[in-house]
């Protein structure tokens, strides 16, 4: 089974693809988060021939909702319209940060966080 990646931003929204037995992550590219941005995932579960989707869900410290999670939870109920995919929610705490110190500048830091947040899922999935 393949699954995309996304690390849902206010601007721009990482994207990640896994290999086609779903265990492993890959950064794959950043878009932006503008009118075509549901249109764009869509076209690109299709051509990457994606069974699901692991969308990054945002909490405060505290374990709480914060105020990009209740836009996120409003993206995942138009990709569930919209795609043929499933679509789950994996917590990202931390994981742009991570991504930051990973890639050291090199500027794809939401596409790594996004492979970040899918790693965890397939790592649970795997198990």
């Amino acid at each position: 089974m393949k699954y995309l990646g996304i690390d849902y931003g206010e601007k721009n929204v990482g994207i990640a693809v896994s290999d086609d037995n779903g265990k492993l992550a890959f950064a794959k590219t950043i878009l932006k988060n503008d009118k075509h941005l549901l249109e764009n995932i869509v076209e690109l579960c299709q051509s990457e021939k994606i069974e699901a989707i692991v969308l990054g869900e945002s909490k405060n410290l505290d374990g709480k909702d914060n105020l990009i999670q209740k836009k996120i939870l409003l993206f995942k109920n138009k990709l569930e319209k919209r795609c043929d995919c499933l679509v789950y929610l994996e917590p990202e705490f931390m994981t742009s940060r991570e991504a930051e110190h990973l890639q050291e500048g090199i500027g794809k830091v939401d596409a790594s966080a996004a492979a970040l947040i899918l790693k965890s899922y397939l790592d649970k999935k795997n198990k």
